[in-house]
């Protein structure tokens, strides 16, 4: 065993999470079933009823736009009008469309101001349609605007805390079409799985296999598995999606290493291995002094006084960790554990990784955020 190695086994991993082996998770923790998704709604509104924290319609002409078309619709008379109020302000509202969703059913809304309104707070959203990517309206929002941000100001100072342009409607909006879509009329269903693995894959189609008589599931490929809802002999596919979502499955993963270099955060998967490599790794140590040398004249003497200029620097080598020789087979855990020992700092691993990733001995998915 190398000196390296045997520094390995007092080490304690303190600065990194480490993956745990797989254990069994819900099927529908980890596919997602085909049909059974949301749909984003989108919708151009106002709020109105602001604290004079509005749009500046001088600076936001869509804002006068939309007002006069909703005053117009409520049989007022604005043409030609010249009127500038600070209580109101465009927006855009979002939200999402749950599957299943039937008439009637309350959904949450999300406001965001367009233009230059400093506030949406204590504000209310009037009747806003929202579409979905096919042009039709699905929904109607309105309601009082909640927003948890906050921005208070003086003559000479300002400060804000959290978002103050844009709050939430909770069930904020009424569904007034539902999604043409028949789930019980399906004769076959695809899961898909969030990531696909064709191990995991073919986990699912035998589990699935496992707890009906005959087969009823394919796997077509690394993402997706396809149930025959006959074959199950379920009454319908929702019978059969509840008997197969709670069967528990052991998902395969990838060997991967993520770093975030901004934060020094190292996260990496049990399965990650590095083949027999030698690592060194030191640093240089700059210092620069500036030390001034005031030069006066003689007591009642002509002349100024000078100041020269003097600078000290100096190169300070780091003594590193050597050069120490990893085994073939060991696993990016023991690695890490032997630096920490040694005490090398996060933003250093990240580069010892990098580098043994470089020379070819790091057999995993490296990705840097």
């Amino acid at each position: 065993m190398s000196a390296f190695r045997a520094l390995l086994c007092g080490a304690i991993m303190g600065s990194l999470p480490i993956y745990a082996m797989a254990s069994p998770v819900r099927l529908k923790d980890i596919v997602e079933f085909d049909g059974v998704r949301t749909n984003d709604l989108v919708g151009y509104g106002l709020v109105v009823g602001l604290d004079g924290t509005g749009d500046g319609l001088r600076n936001s002409p869509f804002t006068e736009e939309i007002m006069t078309n909703i005053l117009e619709r409520l049989g007022v008379n604005v043409t030609g009008e010249q009127f500038r109020p600070r209580n109101v302000a465009a927006v855009l509202v979002t939200a999402s469309l749950p599957p299943f969703a039937r008439a009637g059913s309350p959904i949450d809304v999300t406001v965001s101001a367009i233009g230059d309104a400093s506030s949406l707070r204590g504000g209310t959203l009037i009747m806003t349609p929202l579409n979905a990517a096919d042009g039709e309206i699905y929904a109607v929002a309105q309601g009082s605007v909640i927003s948890s941000g906050i921005t208070a100001e003086g003559d000479g100072a300002r400060v804000t805390q959290g978002v103050p342009t844009a709050g939430v409607v909770p069930a904020g909006a009424r569904v007034e079409r539902e999604v043409a879509f028949d789930f019980a009329e399906l004769d076959t269903i695809r899961l898909a799985l969030r990531t696909p693995d064709f191990t995991t894959a073919n986990r699912i189609e035998s589990a699935l296999n496992a707890a009906f008589p005959g087969t009823v599931a394919l796997m077509l490929d690394a993402g997706t598995v396809e149930l025959n809802i006959a074959s199950t002999g379920a009454l319908s596919p929702a019978h059969a999606v509840s008997r197969i979502e709670n069967i528990e499955i052991e998902p395969e993963r990838r060997a991967r290493v993520v770093v975030d270099q901004r934060s020094g955060t190292i996260v990496m998967g049990e399965d990650v291995r590095i083949s027999r490599v030698a690592v060194s790794q030191g640093g240089l140590t700059i210092r620069i002094a500036e030390e001034p040398l005031a030069i006066q004249p003689n007591p009642f003497s002509p002349g100024e006084t000078i100041v020269v200029p003097r600078t000290r620097a100096d190169i300070e080598a780091e003594p590193g960790i050597g050069l120490a020789e990893i085994s073939d087979g060991a696993s990016l855990s023991e690695v890490i554990e032997g630096l920490n020992a040694l005490g090398v700092a996060p933003n250093d691993m990240i580069d010892i990784l990098k580098s043994i990733r470089a020379a070819g001995a790091l057999h995993a998915e490296f990705i840097v955020r």
